[in-house]
């Protein structure tokens, strides 16, 4: 076997880190939205189909906050500023949205809560940001969210002690099409 120069080898070592480097940052997405949602680092929220049977005494405020991104047009905002509500009871609460333009908008919303350590116990049950939105020319829209505060936040050394969580959300201005596929139904074919 020929032995390898020096230059080769180091040649051959560059190439693995680089390859290596390469892979990790196509990994890197994936594993940091399961981190967020397992973690609820940076705000990211659960997600559940009811909330819990017995919600707890203590009380939390949850502030709702709109905005929408540079080039979007429509109006967005919150119906209401906050609610108080026991933590564990679920909360139903209206976003509204208005198209200004003569032509059909779509939109996706991204959320996220704070304060940071807050967003993995704000669990939904349902919510208008699951999926994108199409705004009709001049139409307003009231866009519900049903959530809840999970009890367990109650038991986290650092969480029991946040009495208020701001839920908030920026629309974001997409593609027509794009919205119109995702929301089309799936079609199935007959099978011969």
């Amino acid at each position: 076997m020929a032995k390898l120069s020096p230059q080769n080898r180091t040649a051959g070592w560059l190439a693995l880190v680089a390859l290596v480097m390469v892979s990790l940052s196509f990994a890197a997405v994936p594993f940091y939205d399961w981190f967020c949602r397992t973690t609820g680092f940076a705000g990211t929220t659960s997600v559940s189909q009811k909330a819990p049977d017995q919600p707890l005494d203590q009380m939390i405020t949850v502030r709702f906050d709109a905005s929408k991104e540079r080039d979007m047009l429509w109006i967005f905002k919150a119906t209401q500023p906050s609610m108080k509500l026991r933590i564990g009871e679920t909360g139903l609460a209206f976003y509204e949205a208005t198209n200004p333009t003569d032509k059909p908008v779509a939109g996706q919303a991204s959320y996220n809560v704070t304060p940071d350590g807050a967003g993995g116990y704000f669990t939904k049950i349902a919510c208008f940001c699951f999926t994108a939105q199409i705004l009709q020319p001049h139409q307003t829209v009231q866009m519900p969210v049903t959530f809840y505060v999970d009890p367990a936040i109650a038991q986290d050394r650092e969480a029991k002690y946040i009495k208020e969580i701001t839920l908030s959300y920026t629309f974001h201005q997409i593609p027509l099409e794009e919205a119109e596929a995702a929301l089309a139904p799936a079609t199935t074919k007959p099978i011969n």
